[in-house]
């Protein structure tokens, strides 16, 4: 028969596991795991018409992944917590993966404010000629 202290140490530590989203892995593999792993709240992403959910809902944490950039080719790692932030936060489209790195990210960015200030541009200048 165990205490009362024994109990509620027990209740305790199986609410942190819970938290950690590392309900069922090994004991040695969660310590392992838990550096590179954060926890997805699925009731936080955005609604998809999709027939299944991805790996991260059905495991319960997102785990850090490898990417190769396709502009540069440079290897990546999409960590667990910026999965979270996009995904949940952001609202992120659940079929998307990192594609870029830094770099190329900045870079596309600033391209695309460059073409939209083109555009924009150009619709002033329509406007012009058309009210003259």
């Amino acid at each position: 028969m165990k205490s009362g202290k024994q109990r509620k140490a027990e209740i305790k530590a199986a609410r942190l596991k819970r938290s950690a989203g590392l309900q069922g892995v090994p004991e040695r593999l969660a310590a392992y795991l838990s550096a590179n792993v954060v926890a997805c709240n699925p009731a936080q992403l955005a609604p998809s018409n999709s027939y299944g959910a991805p790996d991260f809902v059905h495991r319960g944490y997102y785990v850090d992944t490898a990417f190769r950039c396709k502009e540069c080719g440079a290897e990546g790692i999409w960590t667990a917590a910026r999965q979270k932030w996009w995904y949940e936060v952001a609202k992120g489209n659940v079929e998307t993966r990192a594609v870029r790195c830094k770099a190329c990210r900045a870079h596309e960015r600033a391209r695309k404010e460059i073409a939209r200030q083109i555009h924009q541009a150009g619709l002033l200048a329509k406007r012009a000629r058309a009210q003259q």
